[in-house]
């Protein structure tokens, strides 16, 4: 049965359109369970009518035409019941309604099953027979799989269907996927795909394996040259530091690695362009089979280097891709390469069928404030050429062929952020202070050096989280103390005397080095941030020599240790922290101990925020984490995206909780994750009792405006009125009305539905 059903979606998932799809899908199911009909039922966007779209065995001639109002029939309450229906005599059923010429009348046996996806119900599927009886379980058991099975199938070629070709307008549609970098953009589409396939190239023995080896090491030259040039022109958006993820890059086809593989094969007589699939593929196999999606995108960098490579060997003409201005970059997989392609001015928006708000693509997007929308996996992509979208980065969102008044809504909406923006230049050396003098400090996260100069320009007053894990990201090994001291010596006196809270090597869950694999069945619960570092001492040791070393004569070093779940571990990591310490006092080096802050970001820390807070120099909120572990929702799964809403109840809560616990010992209490950034938020945040909001550069003067829009009694108002309520919709509509009620509804990001 599951060969079988596996077969199906397979034969379903070649299918051109929408109508051949469901055509596969009645054939197939009908010859699978032996009855004499079946049919799907599609529902109309536009009317919620069913209507017949494929069937075998009833009057093909009614398709498209005949179907029932929602609620109407058997069809209509398997739909509005979201449930089978079996019976044994159709007729007899007090909801049954015939459809006059589609030909049922001689048929009994009934079986309906809904088609849902993503909560939503796109069809029903039917079976039928001639003979009175009940289908069995194990029947309406197999309907119901191969509907669950084939709705994923189904959605994606409706969306499909939605990208129309010919003449005559084409449906709207939505594609949700996950906020890889907030704003808003509208653009054509520059679709960027590989102009080689690996997994095309035919076996051959080699005539001549000098002349293939030739062939091939031309090829890594070209393709070493192309990366290069890349490179250089992203000199002005990145640091030196940063462009260690290009030396990645040519070191994956050193002659030592991947390169010395394929040179092998040559030898042993393949030639180069089976060679270099076949190893390639293998490579690319091996990643995607890891469940670490730091590890996953590294097969998407290994298959964009393969794919280049193989172009030069085919000869193929590289011709010179247009970026027009207002262009939104398309693509399945796009790494950092094909981004720095583009000429920065034109890009206005970028759409990664793969990949999540941790790839390589968007943090690169953060930085350059560039709107990305990730994992859109319904997305259509190949056929989007030249085609106009909208980009919803707030919300995760894609929309496809807008109506003229949806498409004016997003204008506005664009309109207003832009002259928003130009409103909020001059409070950016404004103190961010309430109407009755309330100071409240807005630092800044950051990761890439790129980050300083925006950070700075948007008036900064300092570094709430600087995520060093993002170096050794960029790097095919440990960066050595020394190559550390430097990185963080940059960031401490970019913002010096400005503090810069680093946070200690976090990785884990979802962010795996490349050259540290860990493997888990569950690596969200598992080996991660503080844990790891505890387990190897020296790695922790030689980072905070070096971020010990690198804050010598500036003094505006703080220390945040991730993943804190204990006491113990806590002291710990201090003990480590005061033993580097003592080494360099020893070796001869000024320098004072700096504050020692704990991240909290599970469940565990809320409860023992107190006792954290009376051993730690201050405490700071990731409320990313948090807000995943309190509702068991992963941010970057665009499926459960829905259900990850950092003003939902228990959330608020545990905030508030971490501010009491941390005001009872008189430590500082901060937060730097995305809900800090948030200007409605942020008034909330203000009444807890956060100390200081650090955020994403981009909303600084938002936030601050915020500020300075409602006082200290406005914002306990507010905080009373919302921890009454009893879900995130609720306190999301009551913190909207607030902002408009303080002339701040420019603020507001939600979704604004279906694009027609």
């Amino acid at each position: 049965m599951l060969d079988m059903l596996r077969a199906i979606v397979q034969e379903v998932n070649t299918a051109e359109d929408l109508d051949a799809a469901l055509s596969i899908i009645v054939r197939r199911v009908r010859d699978a369970m032996g009855t004499e009909v079946c049919s799907v039922y599609m529902r109309d966007p536009k009317s919620d009518r069913l209507v017949l779209r494929a069937t075998e065995g009833l009057n093909k001639s009614q398709i498209g035409k005949a179907g029932l109002e929602e609620g109407q029939g058997l069809v209509g309450q398997v739909a509005e019941r979201e449930e089978p229906i079996n019976l044994e005599d159709a007729a007899s059923h007090p909801s049954f309604q015939a459809i006059p010429g589609i030909g049922e009348e001689p048929f009994s046996a009934f079986l309906g099953v809904p088609i849902i996806h993503h909560r939503e119900v796109l069809g029903v599927l039917v079976v039928q027979q001639a003979q009175r009886r009940r289908f069995d379980e194990s029947e309406e058991a197999f309907l119901i799989t191969m509907s669950a099975q084939l709705a994923g199938v189904v959605a994606h070629a409706l969306v499909t269907g939605s990208v129309h070709t010919g003449d005559g307008a084409a449906e709207a549609a939505v594609i949700r996927g996950v906020a890889g970098a907030p704003g808003i953009a509208i653009g054509r589409a520059v679709i960027v795909s590989p102009e080689a396939d690996l997994y095309a190239v035919p076996h051959r023995k080699a005539e001549d394996r000098k002349a293939e080896l030739r062939a091939f090491k031309t090829a890594l030259t070209a393709v070493r040259a192309d990366i290069e040039q890349v490179a250089e022109q992203l000199s002005t958006e990145l640091s030196p530091e940063d462009h260690a993820l290009f030396d990645v890059y040519l070191r994956i086809l050193d002659d030592a690695t991947i390169g010395a593989e394929v040179a092998s094969r040559i030898k042993a007589g393949e030639w180069a362009q089976g060679a270099l699939s076949e190893v390639m593929i293998e490579h690319i196999q091996i990643f995607e089979r890891m469940e670490q999606s730091y590890l996953r995108e590294r097969a998407v960098d290994v298959k964009d280097l393969g794919t280049r490579v193989l172009a030069y060997l085919q000869a193929a003409d590289k011709s010179v891709q247009s970026f027009p201005p207002a262009t939104i970059l398309v693509g399945e997989e796009l790494t950092a390469s094909v981004l720095g392609e583009i000429p920065r001015e034109n890009l206005t928006g970028i759409i990664s069928v793969r990949g999540s708000s941790n790839s390589h693509v968007a943090i690169l997007a953060r930085a350059m404030g560039v709107p990305t929308v990730m994992g859109a996996i319904d997305l259509p992509y190949t056929r989007l050429q030249d085609r106009e979208l909208i980009i919803d980065g707030y919300n995760g969102e894609v929309h496809l062929n807008p109506s003229d008044e949806f498409r004016a809504r997003f204008e506005d909406l664009v309109a207003e952020d832009q002259a928003l923006s130009r409103d909020l230049e001059a409070l950016r050396d404004a103190p961010c202070e309430t109407l009755d003098n309330k100071r409240l400090p807005l630092w800044v996260n950051t990761g890439l050096m790129v980050d300083v100069a925006r950070s700075l320009d948007q008036g900064a007053e300092g570094v709430g989280l600087y995520r060093t894990e993002v170096p050794f990201l960029l790097r095919e090994r440990f960066p050595s103390e020394e190559e550390q001291r430097q990185i963080y010596r940059s960031q401490l006196e970019a913002f010096a005397p400005k503090p810069v809270t680093m946070r200690t090597l976090d990785i884990g869950g979802d962010k795996a080095l490349p050259y540290f694999p860990i493997e888990e069945d569950n690596p969200f619960l598992g080996w991660r941030g503080i844990r790891v570092t505890l387990d190897h001492p020296e790695i922790f040791l030689v980072q905070t020599r070096a971020m010990l070393k690198a804050s010598e004569g500036l003094g505006n070093l703080r220390i945040m240790l991730p993943m804190i779940s204990n006491v113990a571990e806590l002291e710990e990591a201090q003990e480590f922290i005061r033993r580097a310490h003592r080494e360099l006092l020893e070796e001869g080096a000024d320098i004072d101990l700096p504050p020692v802050g704990v991240m909290v970001e599970v469940p565990s820390a809320v409860y023992q925020a107190r006792a954290l807070a009376r051993r730690a120099d201050f405490l700071s909120v990731g409320s990313n984490d948090l807000t995943q572990y309190l509702l068991a929702v992963d941010r970057n799964n665009a499926r459960v995206a829905d259900l990850y809403h950092s003003f939902h109840p228990a959330v608020l809560k545990a905030l508030q909780q971490v501010a009491e616990a941390a005001r009872a010992e008189q430590t500082p209490v901060s937060i730097c994750g995305e809900l800090a950034g948030d200007p409605g938020a942020a008034v909330l945040l203000l009444a807890m009792g956060y100390d200081v909001l650090s955020m994403n550069a981009t909303n600084l003067t938002r936030v601050k405006q915020a500020m300075r829009h409602v006082t200290t009694g406005d914002a306990a108002e507010l905080l009373a009125d919302v921890v009454s309520l009893e879900s995130a919709e609720a306190v999301q509509l009551q913190l909207e009305d607030f902002l408009v009620e303080k002339g701040l509804a420019g603020f507001i990001h939600a979704r604004l539905g279906p694009a027609g």
